[in-house]
């Protein structure tokens, strides 16, 4: 194996597949980076057996040939070399790659390309959907999901193809985010697949800033779901169990309906979050109707602490319905708030003993809903 690419890009292909390296792999040859020749390409991919991620880099290849090396010495290492021309050449006695640039010379041992478990193949797409829509639904739902495995489907995302409509899902048995778009295809039967919340978050980070199509290859015979970004292939497995019916838990009506700026809530849940860290990030939410005719109402958030203080904020909003006094982790409604770009939201509730519910003003395609939390006086 003999092949040379530019600098820029093969540190760039690392730096993505490595993400699918585990910190403490099973295997040996799980800890590095499959290297091999495809035509004018250099193919890298690496995988922890739920997550694989395959990179392709433009190279001139003089003698075809793979081989795994060390993910995290190849990685320090390119990232480290001049932009410029790279060159790669394998000794297959040893298994030892030389990797030349400009006047550096070093040497990597590895393990035979042989024994890298199998790269699924490529196939084609079920779904395509712009790179940037697809990137917010994650962003907007993944923060939801759970992050300890007592309950191993709530790690994933439920991801819903009905009709032309995309929908995911990601709840934590505290709150739930729902997130739909509308897509080319049309699916006259629902189909459901439960994908971790960690293989959509690296698919978000590859597509970037980029709005170009995405394909999707949904599970056939393989319990497998792919997703082609230009010149890049993840492959994730998917959870297998029955995700909560999330259409029950969403309120149907409300009591009080609330209208305010979304940048001026988050500040106000952000400065009660200072304090309300050393209560389990509990945070009181008044929400009071205006007094008078013509005047607006208020939100008032307050966080305290026994040791620190407290801190109140209040912003003018537009009220309906009856006064609200209830208690939420400010945390959960910060991360809502965060991924919300819309210039104002609407926050409803039938009380203090009943679920919280965030949605953006001009929009119906995002819902976030938030259990209270107990009330603390």
């Amino acid at each position: 194996m003999f092949v040379s690419v530019m600098q820029e890009q093969l540190a760039k292909g690392l730096s993505m597949v490595s993400r699918a390296v585990d910190s403490r792999p099973a295997l040996p040859v799980l800890n590095n980076v499959l290297l091999s020749t495809e035509d004018a390409r250099l193919k890298l991919a690496a995988t922890n057996l739920e997550l694989t991620i395959v990179s392709y880099i433009g190279a001139k290849v003089n003698q075809p040939g793979s081989i795994t090396l060390p993910a995290k010495t190849l990685g320090e290492l390119v990232a480290n070399l001049s932009p410029e021309r790279v060159d790669m050449q394998l000794d297959s006695a040893t298994l030892s790659m030389r990797v030349m640039c400009g006047t550096t010379r070093s040497e990597i041992k590895g393990i035979s390309g042989a024994e890298f478990p199998p790269i699924p193949d490529e196939m084609d797409a079920d779904v395509t959907i712009p790179g940037r829509t697809l990137r917010d639904m994650i962003a907007q739902t993944a923060f939801a999901a759970a992050k300890e495995d007592s309950r191993p489907i709530l790690t994933g995302l439920l991801t819903r193809l009905e009709d032309n409509t995309l929908t995911m899902a990601a709840a934590d048995g505290y709150r739930l985010a729902v997130r739909s778009a509308k897509i080319e295809q049309n699916f006259p039967q629902a189909r459901d697949i439960v994908i971790p919340a960690r293989s959509l978050l690296e698919v978000a980070r590859i597509i970037g800033d980029d709005d170009e199509p995405v394909g999707i290859t949904l599970p056939g015979k393989r319990d497998l779901v792919m997703f082609y970004i230009k010149n890049t292939v993840v492959s994730s497995q998917i959870l297998e169990g029955r995700f909560p019916d999330f259409n029950s838990i969403i309120p149907r009506s409300y009591s009080t309906s609330t209208v305010v700026y979304t940048d001026d809530l988050l500040r106000a849940c952000k400065r009660a979050e200072i304090f309300a860290r050393d209560s389990a990030n509990s945070a009181r939410v008044y929400i009071k109707p205006p007094a008078r005719a013509n005047e607006p109402g208020e939100v008032v958030v307050v966080g305290r602490s026994a040791e620190r203080g407290e801190n109140e904020g209040m912003v003018d909003a537009s009220v309906e319905g009856e006064p609200l006094e209830a208690s939420f982790n400010i945390r959960y409604l910060i991360d809502a708030l965060g991924v919300m770009p819309h210039e104002r939201v609407v926050l409803q509730s039938n009380g203090s003993a009943h679920p919280g519910v965030l949605r953006p003003e001009d929009s119906d395609n995002f819902i976030y809903v938030l259990m209270p939390m107990a009330t603390q006086r």
